[in-house]
């Protein structure tokens, strides 16, 4: 399927787009965002309560036990990806003018199409990691036995090492495939999730197709990084601001007043985060093909 490139000013329609689509439509985006954040804290509900207790005992936890732990976060992370894809179909359902239920964020699951969306998401774990072996290969391997350096340093507390040759090449390299990374997971998931593409070609989609629009997803990256510290100094004083006030109230109202502050930040992120992926998408291999498509089930 052929993927568009598209000119640098359209990174900054994604991110207004994507900030604009949750207000839009409200109850089944932010509801929709709401279950998924509740789907994400699962998994810490059972490896918090075990850390704690170790922590608890005066002993760092095991080998196997971490093991047990990461599988275990690993494994939810799959189970989660095709709810990404069911949120992905609300946005494409709510900004088509369809009926979108904050429920359609499960139907890959009723479709059948869970195993094919976790097998992109196995998939894209491997290029991920492949990615990363490539950069620490490339800046000679430094990087990691300095990280190994620093993982042994902490647990004997000791102070970290100096700095290895070519690390700030290597952070600039990652902050490159990140970029990279950002635009592929996007447009390969909106394949599967929204075009029906097989695996393989949703990958191969996916990779042309953040190379195409790297200027695109620099800006969107530039403008985004700008918002956001501009965002979180906004957000900072006004938090400040409501629980001075809370306190002087109450001790208890300061947590009344913060936490649905906080609740409401998660799931604006969740939603913009999600809107900006679906219009990524549509720009580059949307159009047609995906008007074309059958309205997807909302239950």
């Amino acid at each position: 399927m052929a993927t568009r490139s598209m000119g640098a000013g359209i990174g900054f329609r994604w991110l207004s787009d994507g900030i604009r689509v949750g207000f839009s439509h409200p109850k089944p985006l932010f509801g929709g965002a709401a279950v998924l954040v509740g789907v994400c804290l699962l998994p810490s509900l059972i490896t918090l309560p075990v850390q704690f207790h170790e922590m608890s005992a005066g002993r760092p936890p095991s080998a196997t036990l971490s093991f047990m732990l990461m599988a275990l976060s690993a494994l939810f992370g799959l189970l989660i990806i095709p709810l990404y894809a069911g949120y992905l179909q609300l946005v494409d359902a709510a900004e088509r003018e369809r009926e979108a239920r904050v429920s359609g964020i499960f139907n890959p699951y009723r479709q059948g199409e869970a195993w094919r969306l976790i097998g992109l998401g196995v998939a894209n774990f491997v290029v991920y990691i492949a990615g990363v072996a490539i950069i620490v290969l490339a800046t000679g391997g430094g990087i990691a036995r300095w990280y190994m350096q620093v993982l042994a340093g902490q647990a004997a507390h000791q102070l970290p090492p100096a700095l290895p040759d070519g690390f700030w090449s290597a952070i600039a390299l990652f902050m490159v495939f990140g970029l990279w990374m950002m635009g592929y997971y996007a447009i390969s998931l909106g394949q599967v999730a929204l075009n029906k593409r097989s695996v393989f070609g949703a990958i191969g989609d996916g990779a042309i197709g953040a190379f195409k629009n790297a200027l695109p997803l620099f800006v969107f990256a530039l403008v985004s990084v700008l918002l956001w510290l501009a965002a979180v100094v906004v957000f900072v004083i006004v938090a400040m601001v409501l629980a001075l006030v809370a306190r002087l109230i109450s001790p208890w109202l300061t947590f009344v007043v913060l936490i649905p502050l906080y609740v409401g930040l998660l799931l604006f992120m969740f939603s913009a985060m999600f809107g900006v992926m679906y219009h990524l998408w549509r720009d580059v291999c949307g159009g047609d093909t995906a008007i074309a498509m059958p309205p997807p089930l909302i239950a």
